[in-house]
């Protein structure tokens, strides 16, 4: 189909104070399609009516509207879907980042006419670079396929249930598979539970009886119990699950999972010589002192007798580098409650509370409070450096006291408040690459047939593994702060102490929050759209095979899972499964992927379609790839408090950093820019990347760019690669400005004009 394309350009919020647009106009006019100008109006109000009626009568199918950011009137600039829009943000790019009266006195010196204005260049390369990009772009087709709406929970636990009744109840048919004999999780095992009501101050009822009645009564959810599940394959939609158990296998297809797998206390073996477990009769976990108070009360293992004095120490392997490095939220609580019950079975009996630090938040610090004032609770902070047997008692030394002074409390039992661990951590030391499943950047072949631990979980046919990608403590590594639940293996969600530490109230709400996430991915895989951050996004990758080599940079690459092998090493899409990021576009050294509205091409023809002066005039241009996610909203930020950009830089929002192939970099040189800027998302431990790895895997191929720009003879400084927050508006803003006076002391690219 030809391409028939509308120019639109707006004159308001400042626009037609900077740009002179009658004579952008003409330009435009002179190389592009039909312009229209909303002359002393702006194109978000009555004009886009007039839009509208262009696209219908004039049948466009492209339509450029040079006005704002597309983050404002999204809805609005809608025509359809078989209707290319593109948004040039005149607005935020040259208007409120560029004062013309700046250039007035250059243009004068150097005799320049007015389509030599950088302003004017500025404004003129945008509207060119948008054409390139929707003339060498397609409306995206969604997916088309027929998928199953069911949902799969792994897991019947409290977040479990919670999960499989909040989507029982919005009319979605369940399959709950869990392990054990009976629904409950650990939480069966509990007597009580920390306080759910106001003045909360004493334990509440554990809800676990009433979800499972309410479980078993609900038609929409079968529920197998004694069962694990033998093999998952597939994509979100088309998920094909195989459980088995006593009886035999069973296999059903499901369009999304909920991974609620829980936790299981740290195991107390392995605190023996610190805390004495194993060695001593009398020393206890938390969870064995639960189940003493529903089963006859609490006695001592070495005479069955009552203790007179009971010690129950906090962070018993938590918070320790040698067993647990992190705090599992709920032991404090968890003794707190205990020392109530001791106290309530044996009012004679002291309890004392030994503890590093004592967490209670929110609410329960009203508990935390009603527990000081219980009648032979004691509560020591302290450090244990020593756990030994005397006699009938248990002696804890404990060091870094309140008082400042070393000290022994003797007890005749000790209760260890163990932390909890997820299902999926494995046994031994596992470097967070070889939990991820996703190999360097730079790996070599003989790497890619490595074995990858497995939990036995959800067992998923997938090339990066079977398991759910883990954090380094072995919990699922959830996308944390953009999307809770989320994982990086679409359309499954990770809900409760699986995924994080945290208490029965919390996993209720994790299982409530990881079904609507279940269900989004599956309504949106109805349409054939993509779910977050690309929501909505109707175009998926399409693969040349003919000319794929088998270097396996896609499949390895892609933080999703979204590519299997074949038995060749060809890649298999599960376009499903795939996020629109790009990033396998971006891996991909023979350019064989693209999307029909983002492809190494369109871009190549966006970075030709901006006009480098010649070499005599001594101006520089520089090309700055940011990505949308992150660093793009930043810049609009600093356009609306008006911080400067320089006139050389022309902007290309890319889906991720990491999408952007080396090519381009190779075009923007080859083509005479000076220097060649990426601004990406923030990585590390405190933010992630939008598309999880886009930022790492970006500067990993940025390495080899320079490395490439020194046997062309090109300073490697040419190219720099960045990183911010969304909130980092003024840093993004300055990290344009100091790479461009760099590349202004640098002399011009000495490939221009070849």
């Amino acid at each position: 189909m030809d391409t028939k394309v509308g120019i639109y350009l707006c004159s308001g919020c400042g626009i037609k104070d900077t740009i002179d647009l009658e004579e952008l106009k003409s330009t435009i006019d002179d190389d592009l399609n039909f312009v229209e100008l909303a002359e002393d109006e702006m194109v978000c109000g009555d004009f886009e009516e007039k839009i509208r009626a262009d696209v219908k009568e004039k049948e466009l199918n492209r339509v450029i509207i040079g006005a704002c950011s597309g983050r404002y009137f999204a809805d609005k600039f809608n025509f359809g879907p078989d209707v290319m829009v593109d948004r040039v943000p005149l607005r935020e790019l040259v208007a409120w980042s560029h004062d013309r009266k700046d250039f007035d006195e250059v243009m004068e010196e150097n005799d320049w006419d007015g389509d030599e204005h950088p302003i004017h260049e500025l404004a003129a390369d945008y509207m060119r670079m948008s054409s390139a990009r929707v003339e060498n772009s397609e409306p995206p087709t969604p997916i088309d396929e027929e998928i199953s709406k069911d949902i799969l929970v792994v897991g019947g636990g409290v977040s479990g249930m919670s999960a499989a009744l909040a989507s029982a109840k919005a009319g979605y048919k369940v399959n709950l598979v869990e392990k054990d004999s009976e629904l409950g999780g650990m939480t069966r095992h509990f007597k009580m539970v920390f306080p759910t009501e106001p003045p909360f101050e004493k334990p509440a009822e554990p809800p676990v009886a009433q979800l499972a009645a309410e479980v078993n009564g609900n038609e929409n959810i079968k529920v197998f119990t004694s069962s694990t599940v033998a093999k998952t394959a597939g994509q979100p939609g088309q998920f094909d699950v195989t459980v088995k158990n006593g009886s035999g296998e069973e296999s059903f297809r499901v369009g999304a999972i909920v991974q609620a797998t829980g936790w299981t206390p740290y195991e107390p073996e392995k605190l023996a010589d610190k805390y004495g477990y194993g060695n001593f009769q009398n020393v206890v976990t938390s969870l064995e002192l639960e189940k003493m108070v529903s089963n006859g009360g609490v006695k001592r293992a070495s005479d069955g007798k009552a203790p007179s004095s009971v010690a129950i120490v906090h962070c018993a392997g938590s918070r320790d580098k040698e067993h647990l490095a992190y705090c599992s939220a709920v032991c404090c609580r968890t003794a707190l409650k205990q020392a109530l019950y001791i106290r309530e079975q044996l009012p004679e009996t002291d309890v004392y509370l030994l503890y590093k630090d004592l967490r209670s938040p929110g609410v329960y610090e009203q508990f935390y409070e009603a527990v000081q004032q219980v009648e032979g609770i004691y509560l020591t902070k302290g450090e244990v450096v020593d756990v030994k047997e005397n006699g009938n008692e248990i002696e804890v030394s404990l060091d870094d006291t309140l008082l400042g002074e070393s000290m022994t409390i003797s007890s005749e039992m000790l209760v260890l408040a163990t932390g909890m661990k997820p299902t999926t951590r494995l046994e031994g030391e596992l470097s967070d690459l070889e939990i991820d499943g996703i190999p360097d950047a730079d790996c070599e072949k003989e790497e890619d047939s490595k074995e990858f631990p497995n939990s036995g979980t959800l067992n998923l046919q997938y090339m990066q593994g079977p398991d759910l990608p883990k954090l380094k403590y072995g919990f699922t590594d959830s996308h944390f702060i953009c999307f809770p639940y989320e994982t990086k293996r679409t359309g499954i969600y990770a809900a409760g102490t699986v995924r994080a530490p945290m208490d029965i109230a919390a996993a209720r709400t994790d299982g409530y929050g990881a079904a609507l996430k279940a269900i989004q991915v599956m309504e949106q895989a109805d349409k054939g759209l993509a779910v977050h951050p690309r929501v909505g996004d109707a175009s998926s990758p399409d693969f040349f095979l003919q000319r794929c080599t088998q270097c396996k940079r896609c499949t390895q690459e892609c933080p999703f899972g979204t590519l299997d092998e074949d038995e060749k090493g060809t890649p298999k899409p599960n376009p499903m499964r795939c996020r629109r990021c790009g990033i396998c576009m971006g891996a991909c050294p023979e350019r064989i992927i693209s999307f029909s509205n983002y492809s190494p091409n369109m871009v190549s023809q966006m970075i030709k379609a901006i006009e480098i002066p010649d070499e005599d005039e001594e101006k520089r241009r520089i090309l700055c790839f940011v990505c949308e996610n992150d660093a793009m909203p930043a810049l609009d930020i600093a356009a609306m408090h008006r911080k400067k950009l320089p006139a050389t830089v022309r902007i290309i929002p890319v889906r991720c950093i990491g999408s952007i192939n080396t090519i381009w970099i190779a075009d923007s040189f080859s083509n005479g820019f000076d220097g060649v800027m990426l601004i990406g998302c923030q990585r590390g431990d405190d933010y992630q990347c939008h598309f999880v790895r886009g930022s790492e895997l970006a500067q990993t191929r940025m390495k080899n760019v320079k490395e490439k720009l020194e046997q062309l003879v090109l300073e490697p400084e040419r190219v720099r690669i960045e990183s911010v927050e969304i909130s980092d508006w003024q840093l993004a803003a300055g990290m344009i400005n100091d790479f461009a006076e760099e590349i202004e002391e640098l002399d011009q690219n000495p490939y221009k004009g070849f």
